[in-house]
């Protein structure tokens, strides 16, 4: 059997021809589909909640990184409801990761300033007697 359109040699059981696209039958109907002619899927990426993720895990050397990055992970994580889902949970896990990093940098400032004045050493007993 050969395409009526562009004179290839087709195979006994095709539908459309591989090479133009064009129905063999002529009551097949394809509704503007073959095959060969897949859409491709349009990739949609929650880059709010990448980029807070990726500001919540440099957030444990900075406090001003780890709110960047909470604040992008929240913003990417209503988003991700607008993009099917997508991203959600890299948000969450931004957000997650970020308020430990806020946490962890604002006990660091508590201990760095109670250290400065003498409160606190660190749990080391710096008390000798000398006779």
């Amino acid at each position: 059997m050969y395409c009526k359109n562009c004179g290839h040699e087709l195979d006994d059981r095709a539908v459309v021809c591989p090479h133009c696209g064009v129905p063999v039958y002529d009551n097949f109907n394809t509704n503007g589909y073959t095959p060969y002619q897949e859409k491709q899927k349009e990739k949609v990426y929650n880059v709010l909640a990448i980029i807070g993720f990726v500001f919540s895990i440099l957030g444990f050397g900075s406090i001003i990184m780890g709110a960047a990055g909470l604040v992008c992970s929240i913003i990417g994580y209503r988003q991700a409801a607008k993009l099917g889902g997508k991203g959600k949970g890299l948000a969450l896990a931004g957000i997650i990761i970020s308020a430990i990093a806020i946490a962890v940098g604002v006990i660091e400032i508590v201990i760095e300033i109670l250290s400065s004045v003498g409160l606190y050493n660190g749990g080391y007993n710096y008390y000798y007697d000398y006779y």
